[in-house]
């Protein structure tokens, strides 16, 4: 058996062709979705990048692993303690040893570990490669060496190669040999002069004044990513920079398929294609990030193409990303572990049949503290800490009306919010019911001073507020957040 995972940094289903997208910007990843199966409502359970594969990676929800944040406490895999073996679980219960208990030579091209010292990234693997760049790796960087271990391995039965791409992650960095291929092509229509304009009255990091997260900055090596979006222009310069990002990307993958076919093993080889989350672009007014629990961070592609296994269709029911490995362990007849939070899927991919769940809860403590309810054909997002973006408590939005996130309609539908607390609370219920810790990571963060992207940036950014006309939020902010301006 022969397995390619790609891990694909950023990547929002909303850009790509598959999923219904009207830019070419994935015609290899496309044809491979063609032959397999593809997931339409695939979530990330913690976002963004470090939680999100710590879970996936340990087969666990932030809560229960421990990693919800990029930085204090909250931003380590929790200890195991004096129940911790000779080995701890990660050592038997990872998504790479799992694989590896099945036979497989487990590798991994990424350089994920070293950007957020998250050192258990790489338990169960049998080779490691840090493409070297912490994450600032451009495809040129990572291609070559894959190709070299292709070359030389793929021939060779039983392995997992894990592949780590980062283009479509800001900033948008495709070379400037590579052209902009989508020059004459259309915005989304969604994104119209009068969006936009209601976009430019929005405060908070990475809004459209601020995608450089709390100014409009710029750095000369990146001219495909603006500092702020001003006019129908600058908004055309953020989305061809991401879309360009991720056709450059897609064209690599294409020479990684070509060699695999040159070696004659594309026929029986298993491919996965999915991300770590999506990227916000205009979702919620915010643009090039992935620092909310919402529809734009938290849905991520999932294209699973098995010989012999898939065949060709898409599913609709609502899946973790940490499903995959209770899935894998069903399709390779290993014993499920009793500490994973996913449920087996295998059915879809084998039968074609539903086995969603009924409701996901997803979660962000990076940039702001929320956690999020997926149902039906709604978002219920809860916030506790706002990340400056002055949200309101709850909102909610109906995503078969509004995919992008533009109207929050809690207060019209009191009942749908009564059910997704309902759900919250019995997640939460479940999840702390289940873990020998009485201690849910989430409000850690709260009690370490909030989330690590929102912390000592206050004061500086109310003179940015002041000086680019929104500065009737910053009275606002000083009432929800007094701490930071004594900083």
């Amino acid at each position: 058996m022969r397995i390619l995972l790609l891990d694909l940094d950023s990547l929002s289903p909303d850009h790509m062709g598959c999923y219904g997208y009207h830019r070419n910007t994935t015609p290899n990843i496309d044809k491979i979705a063609g032959n397999g199966v593809r997931f339409d409502n695939y979530y990330t359970s913690d976002a963004p990048c470090s939680p999100s594969r710590a879970a996936l990676m340990s087969g666990r929800f932030g809560i229960h692993n421990g990693i919800v944040g990029h930085g204090g406490t909250a931003g380590d895999m929790r200890q195991e303690g004096a129940s911790r073996s000779f080995q701890d679980k990660l050592a038997h219960e990872s998504l790479p040893a799992l694989l590896r208990s099945s036979g497989l030579k487990t590798v991994l091209f990424s350089p994920f570990g070293e950007r957020h010292s998250q050192w258990t990234f790489y338990a169960g693997f049998s080779e490691m490669h840090n493409t070297g760049n912490r994450g600032m790796e451009s495809a040129e960087e990572v291609t070559p060496d894959v190709l070299k271990w292709i070359e030389h391995n793929a021939s060779e039965d039983n392995w997992f190669l894990y592949v780590n791409y980062w283009d479509p992650h800001t900033p948008y960095r495709a070379p400037e040999g590579f052209g902009n291929p989508f020059a004459d092509e259309p915005l989304p229509s969604w994104l119209t002069e009068e969006v936009l304009e209601r976009h430019k009255r929005k405060v908070g990091p990475h809004s459209a004044r601020d995608i450089n997260m709390y100014n409009n900055l710029t750095h000369p090596s990146y001219p495909r990513h603006p500092g702020e979006i001003l006019d129908m222009d600058g908004l055309r310069t953020m989305i061809d920079g991401y879309d360009c990002g991720i056709r450059y990307m897609d064209e690599h993958i294409g020479r990684l398929f070509a060699e695999l076919e040159r070696q004659q093993v594309m026929d029986d080889l298993v491919v996965i294609i999915t991300a770590n989350h999506g990227e916000n672009m205009g979702q919620l007014g915010i643009y090039g990030e992935h620092g909310t629990a919402d529809q734009g961070t938290c849905h991520i592609p999932m294209i699973v193409s098995w010989p012999g296994v898939t065949r060709s269709h898409v599913d609709s029911g609502l899946h973790y990303h940490l499903d995959l490995l209770p899935t894998l362990a069903d399709l390779l007849k290993k014993p499920v572990c009793d500490s994973w939070d996913g449920q087996s899927y295998a059915a879809a991919l084998t039968d074609g049949q539903d086995c969603g769940r009924e409701y996901l809860v997803v979660s962000q403590c990076a940039h702001v503290c929320q956690r999020s309810v997926r149902f039906g054909d709604w978002i219920y997002m809860r916030t506790y800490h706002d990340g400056y973006h002055l949200f309101p408590e709850e909102m909610l939005y109906h995503l078969k009306d509004d995919p992008y996130e533009q109207k929050d309609v809690a207060d019209a539908h009191l009942a749908v919010r009564k059910d997704a607390v309902y759900y919250l609370n019995q997640w939460h219920d479940e999840q702390m019911k289940s873990m020998p810790y009485d201690t849910d990571p989430l409000w850690t963060v709260m009690k370490e001073g909030g989330p690590f992207h929102a912390k000592g940036h206050l004061k500086a950014y109310a003179v940015r507020l002041e000086q680019s006309e929104r500065g009737d939020a910053v009275e606002e902010l000083r009432r929800r957040h007094p701490g930071e301006f004594t900083i």
